[in-house]
């Protein structure tokens, strides 16, 4: 194991996405008919795994498979990135599958059936001990269990980023390994809730500390129940970046929005990516807006990332919130 953390590990899920397209969504109860169906390349592992790589940075990723039809497009993606797969393993159930539904406007519904990725367990990290610790940047979601997120951060000697998406119950010490954690507005408030105790239903109870409506204020407020950086993603309008010393508004440019499924992979891949390679954390997520606007110009996740030879969206004028004076993006 070399003495300096290098490259990128994730450790997440791998899905098939069988993507739907419609008009509009159905109401509950109500029967569509559908466009068209295509099968990809998911799971948000996977996602932001491509994401990086295809951004130049040296990937492994770590996670699980099942033996069915979906397993070789599943890995299809990390393949032609040119990720490293070998710690994936194969598992005796079916590979994670994501029902995705878009409409004309570009939103999306998904459903996910977890499948192998269920089988992440904290024995299957631990076969890859040395590569997690040897990882500059580890990246995690909320796609396996809870029990594999705790043993991965557990392990790593360099940076972690936690996208904590979905939002899953994780002990205080593993969360706050985050730096950053990222999260959009609704997965902000769930987790500030689930580290205050407040409920995020009830704007009362955060009173004290975040107001639903005031996305500068929740990530204040998390970055007060310690973490080190918080980044809030805020879809067409940009991001957020709280940390000890900044308090920035990351606009998005303005796009034609094709379908905005794995936008928000692209943007943690591309953030990890940036910090690998040396980016303060406000560069990096300023090319991490700039990665997710482009993504949503395509359909699908993995097939709408950039490479390096694709031309990024211009980059709009980033805001500081804390003092209003206007920063050169």
């Amino acid at each position: 194991m070399s003495t300096e953390p290098s490259g990128i590990v994730v450790v997440g899920s791998i899905n098939a996405d069988l993507v739907v397209t419609l008009e509009r969504h159905p109401q509950p109860g109500e029967t569509l008919l559908g466009r068209t169906m295509t099968v990809m390349p998911g799971g948000k592992g996977a996602n932001q795994a491509v994401a990086a790589a295809n951004l130049g940075a040296r990937t492994t990723m770590i996670g699980a498979v099942g033996q069915d039809a979906y397993t070789v497009v599943a890995l299809s993606g990390l393949h032609a990135a040119g990720v490293d797969t070998s710690a994936i393993q194969r598992v005796g159930t079916t590979t994670g599958v994501a029902i995705v539904e878009v409409d004309d406007g570009g939103e999306n519904t998904i459903v996910v059936i977890p499948g192998a990725n269920a089988e992440v367990t904290p024995e299957l990290v631990a076969a890859s001990a040395e590569t997690i610790a040897d990882a500059a940047v580890l990246v995690l979601q909320g796609e396996i269990p809870a029990t594999s997120v705790a043993a991965s951060v557990a392990l790593a000697r360099g940076r972690v980023v936690i996208n904590l998406a979905p939002v899953i119950n994780l002990d205080r010490a593993t969360l706050l390994r985050a730096d950053p954690l990222v999260v959009n507005e609704h997965e902000g408030a769930l987790v500030l809730a689930q580290l205050t105790g407040s409920d995020p239903s009830d704007p009362a109870d955060h009173a004290d500390h975040a107001d639903h409506a005031d996305h500068a204020q929740t990530t204040r407020a998390l970055l007060a129940c310690g973490f080190a950086s918080v980044v809030m993603t805020l879809g067409g309008s940009g991001a957020l970046l709280a940390s000890a010393t900044d308090l920035l508004e990351i606009p998005a440019p303005t796009v034609q929005v094709v379908d905005t499924t794995g936008a928000g992979d692209a943007f943690t891949g591309a953030l990890a990516a940036r910090l690998s390679a040396g980016d303060s954390l406000a560069d990096a997520v300023r090319v991490a807006v700039l990665v997710g606007a482009f993504a949503v110009g395509t359909e699908g996740a993995q097939p709408s990332y950039p490479s390096l030879t694709d031309q990024l969206p211009a980059a709009p004028t980033t805001s500081s919130i804390t003092t209003g004076q206007e920063t050169d993006a």
